[in-house]
């Protein structure tokens, strides 16, 4: 059942993204204000249009956000399986989990050491992302289980 819903909702996202629905949904739109004169702009006139876009915006919430999550999940796995095979840095494996405010710190270190503030500062960063982002998380783990031999951690900024 799962891998139904799964399939349904891809292909709907699909589909309700095309320049052609929206032009289609649009022309619905026109027609119903068009015929509101005919219908004197009565309580069933525009309970038709509220109740229909309602339930459309109600059940593609969910279908846009299952397809949505499935895509942010797939994008994290190419990307962990990018970072495990570079020279970049194991310890950011997982930092999707952290919440929004270890999140923001560690943009914020990370600015600060692309923008070549220097050795120390790129060693302060590694550390402080460590301290963020510590390596024995239970997603890291699950992460980097069988998967490229661990790397030699090096500072975020080239030397």
């Amino acid at each position: 059942m799962k891998h139904l819903f799964a399939r349904f909702a891809t292909k709907i996202s699909e589909w309700a993204g095309k320049p052609v629905i929206f032009i289609l949904a649009l022309t619905a739109v026109i027609i119903w204000a068009a015929l509101g004169p005919f219908f004197d702009y009565s309580e069933t006139w525009q309970l038709v249009i509220n109740t229909g876009t309602t339930i459309i915006t109600f059940l593609m919430v969910f279908v846009l956000q299952n397809a949505q999550t499935r895509d942010t999940r797939a994008i994290q796995a190419k990307l962990n399986e990018m970072i495990l095979t570079s020279h970049a840095e194991n310890r950011f494996i997982g930092i999707e989990n952290l919440d929004e405010e270890e999140l923001k710190h560690l943009d914020q270190l990370v600015a600060k050491a692309a923008k070549g503030r220097g050795e120390t500062e790129a060693c302060r960063t590694t550390e402080a992302a460590e301290a963020v982002a510590p390596k024995k998380t239970e997603t890291r783990k699950r992460a980097m289980a069988g998967k490229a031999p661990k790397q030699k951690q090096r500072p975020l900024v080239k030397r």
